[in-house]
C-alpha cells in the first residue's frame, strides 16, 4: 500500500504554495452513478475547467496501491494551471464520498467548495462496480456472488489479486451504504453547499439535471448544445492478454516512480498514449442481467439503508428496494 503523504487538504498544517487557481467544486461520487458523464458534460462548458478525472488527492484513509498515480500538492495544483480565468474549476474523484477523511480535507483546502454527490440504486451500483473492477484488474474473482461472499476473508487480507490496487473498494456493501457518507458532507459543508443527484433523474433527463447543476455552481446556461451521450459504459477487454499488460502493477508503478524525473508534457504524452491503447483494447457491451434471486436478496438487505437515506434526503427512494 501507498505510504501516507500530506494531502492538499492538509496544506494549512504543512505549507502554503501559490496557485493560479484552486478547484472550487468537487464531484465526490459515488462510483458508477453517472459521475463520468457529469464531469464530461461540465467540462464542455466554456466557463468551467476540469482536469483529468480520478486524481484522488484527498482522502488519506484511502489506501491505493503503488500502481495508482496519486498526486502530491504540487502536481495537483499544476493540474489547474490551464484554468485561464474561467468562473469555476472542479474535479471528480468517486472515492471521496466513501472516504471518512476527504470531506474535512476538502473543507480545509477550500472552505467555499461546492459538492456534487451522485447516487444510484445500491444493488445496481455494486453490480456495475464489480464489472468495472473485473475490467481494470482490481477484482480477481470471476463471479459477482463469489465476490460478495469473499468480503469476510478480504477483511483478513485474503482473496485479493496481484493486480488489486484498491482493496477497500472490494467491500461492495460498504461502498453502497450512502447515508452516513452523505451526512458527513452535509455536516462539514452544510446542505446549501451540497447538491445530491439521483441517477434515476439523471438517466431520465440528463439535460434538466445538467441545467440544475450549472445553476447550483452559479454558472450561466451552456451556450453550446451538449450531446448527452453515454459516457463510461460497461467495458470488456477485446484482448485479455493486452488488458493484463495494461493492468500490470510493476509496469504501472515503475512509470509512476519515473514521474518526478520526467517533464510534465512527456508524462502527459505517455498517459495519452496509454489511454489510446486502452480505448483500442476495449469493447462496450451491456452487463448480463443480475440473477433474480440474488437481486431480490440484496434489495431486501439494503432496504433499511434505503429508508435511512430517504429520510436524510427528504425523498422517497424505497422503489429501489422493490
Amino acid at each position: 500500500m501507498m505510504t501516507k503523504t500530506a494531502s492538499p487538504g492538509e496544506v494549512s498544517s504543512v505549507r502554503q504554495l501559490p496557485s493560479p487557481r484552486r478547484p472550487d467544486f468537487f464531484i465526490v461520487g459515488a462510483p458508477k452513478c453517472g459521475t463520468s458523464a457529469m464531469a464530461h458534460y461540465l467540462a464542455a462548458h466554456p466557463d468551467i475547467y476540469m482536469p483529468r478525472k480520478e486524481m484522488h488527492a484527498f482522502g488519506m484513509d484511502l489506501c491505493f496501491g503503488d500502481q495508482f498515480y496519486r498526486r502530491d500538492l504540487d502536481a495537483y495544483l499544476a493540474e489547474f494551471g490551464a484554468c485561464q480565468g474561467r468562473r469555476r474549476a472542479g474535479e471528480a474523484s468517486v472515492w471521496y464520498l466513501f472516504s471518512s477523511d476527504a470531506a474535512a480535507e476538502i473543507k480545509a483546502f477550500n472552505p467555499d467548495s461546492r459538492i456534487v454527490i451522485m447516487l444510484r440504486d445500491p444493488v445496481e451500483m455494486i453490480y456495475s462496480l464489480y464489472y468495472q473492477f473485473r475490467f481494470d484488474g482490481n477484482e480477481p474473482l470471476p463471479g459477482f456472488e463469489d465476490a460478495l461472499a469473499a468480503e469476510q476473508n478480504r477483511r483478513a487480507g485474503r482473496r485479493h489479486g496481484r493486480q488489486t490496487y484498491f482493496a477497500q473498494g472490494l467491500f461492495y456493501r460498504e461502498t453502497a451504504r450512502y447515508t452516513n457518507q452523505v451526512r458527513r458532507y452535509f455536516d462539514v459543508f452544510g446542505r446549501e453547499q451540497v447538491q445530491v443527484i439521483i441517477y434515476d433523474d439523471f438517466h431520465a433527463n440528463p439535460g434538466a439535471v445538467y441545467a440544475r447543476t450549472l445553476e447550483f455552481l452559479d454558472v450561466a446556461p451552456n451556450p453550446v448544445d451538449i450531446d448527452f451521450k453515454v459516457i463510461n459504459g460497461n467495458k470488456y477487454a477485446r484482448n485479455s492478454a493486452l488488458q493484463a499488460v495494461l493492468n500490470e502493477p510493476l509496469l504501472r508503478s515503475t512509470a509512476i516512480a519515473l514521474r518526478p524525473w520526467l517533464p510534465r508534457p512527456v508524462f502527459a504524452g505517455l498517459r495519452n498514449v496509454e489511454a489510446r491503447v486502452q480505448r483500442s483494447a476495449t469493447r462496450f457491451e451491456k452487463r448480463p442481467p443480475l440473477a433474480p434471486e440474488l437481486q431480490a436478496r440484496l434489495k431486501r438487505e439494503f432496504a433499511p439503508e434505503v429508508e435511512r437515506l430517504s429520510e436524510l434526503l427528504g425523498r422517497d427512494l424505497t422503489h429501489w428496494s422493490t
